[in-house]
């Protein structure tokens, strides 16, 4: 599931080195939490939310066939804070 992410937020981004994922399993969910270099941000949000919107639904659907357990996909802002 990481490759899949990675795969698809690297064509979003203007620096795919920076994409980096980090998958935390619990015993009911797992958490991807994505890091994207600065300036990325709002790329891989999209207008509207729509770019984030789309994949966290292909991310929850093929994690429930494939592993059984609920996804969950943050993004994290490293300008935030």
């Amino acid at each position: 599931m990481e490759k899949f992410i990675e795969m698809v937020v690297k064509e979003l981004v203007d620096k795919p080195d920076e994409v980096s994922i980090n998958p935390i399993e619990t015993e009911q969910q797992i958490i991807y939490e994505l890091t994207v270099g600065d300036g990325d941000f709002g790329k891989v949000i999209g207008k509207g939310g729509k770019n984030i919107s789309a994949l966290r639904s292909l991310v929850f659907a093929i994690n429930a066939k494939k592993r059984g357990k609920r996804a969950k996909l943050d993004v994290i802002d490293k300008n935030d804070g």
